[in-house]
């Protein structure tokens, strides 16, 4: 037997700080393909709600309390916002310089990092928070006159998520996870190789871009194992304009957002790019090229 201690050296942890903001638009599939990073980024503040209780009587007692489904929501402050995130907000751009407002809101992720510390090491590690499913509310700005105290312009919105589903197994229930818009990675505790891993797919390499994973390819990274896989260039014969599409397995071929399946493509009309991602439980060697451009 132990008694408890509290207050230990070294076990005064806390929590603090916001940086490394990426947004990550969604695609047409659903993936999140593509991220950028969110300079100017203050606060996210986490609002989980639901939850609630709902007592059940029987036999004149409180038989049981039955709570409903969690959702997860926040808001997220900042001075400025990527170009990107401009569909995020409901404005289309039709031309540089040009804005049209109350236009659809496209969905997004997102991920930032925190500060762990504690009494001997203020800067211990961090937490990397990962957003799924995310939609943003409109967002009050107030244009002031500059006086003798200017301060710069503070941005914010709400968000709302729609979980994501998983088929990772609980090993406390031997079920698969429940659905989730939220990811957290604590690095004081995480595999370091495995957490290597997910900050190339999440910040980029020299050879591949950043994009958000799946919450399965993420949990696959820690609890389970990842593949490594090169990309294969695409074909392009351009006399026919007819772009092929090569079978590799744990690659996923992308044009103007849609999922491409193997084999030749019908004949492009104008200048396109496809990309490339790794499908569940794959990911791309650092030398892998993820996208390509084949002129009409």
């Amino acid at each position: 037997m132990t008694a408890l201690v509290w207050d230990k050296v070294g076990e005064r942890e806390f929590e603090t700080g916001c940086d490394h903001g990426v947004l990550y638009p969604q695609d047409n599939a659903g993936a999140y393909p593509l991220g950028v990073p969110w300079n100017g980024l203050t606060t996210v503040t986490e609002s989980p709600s639901g939850a609630e209780a709902t007592p059940q009587y029987a036999d004149n007692i409180k038989y049981v309390t039955l709570r409903s489904a969690e959702t997860f929501g926040g808001t997220i402050e900042a001075f400025t916002y990527p170009d990107e995130f401009a569909r995020c907000d409901g404005t289309a751009v039709p031309s540089p310089g040009v804005s049209v407002g109350q236009q659809r809101r496209k969905t997004f992720g997102f991920s930032y990092r925190t500060i762990v510390g504690n009494d001997i090491n203020p800067e211990a590690g961090n937490k990397l928070h990962l957003v799924y499913g995310a939609t943003a509310a409109p967002s009050e700005k107030a244009y002031a006159t500059v006086n003798d105290s200017p301060e710069a312009m503070a941005l914010s919105w709400e968000f709302d998520t729609v979980p994501v589903s998983l088929t990772t197994i609980d090993p406390e229930t031997g079920l698969p996870f429940k659905p989730t818009a939220l990811l957290t990675i604590d690095t004081t505790n995480a595999d370091p190789t495995a957490l290597a891993q997910l900050e190339d797919m999440l910040y980029g390499t020299a050879g591949a871009d950043a994009y958000l994973p799946d919450p399965d390819t993420v949990l696959a990274l820690f609890v389970g194992t990842i593949t490594t896989v090169e990309t294969v260039t695409p074909t392009y014969d351009a006399g026919t304009k007819v772009i092929t599409i090569p079978a590799v397995t744990g690659v996923e071929y992308y044009m103007n957002g849609e999922l491409l399946t193997a084999g030749a493509q019908p004949p492009i009309t104008e200048d396109e790019v496809v990309t490339a991602m790794p499908a569940d439980n794959y990911r791309f060697t650092e030398t892998s090229d993820t996208d390509w451009t084949f002129n009409f």
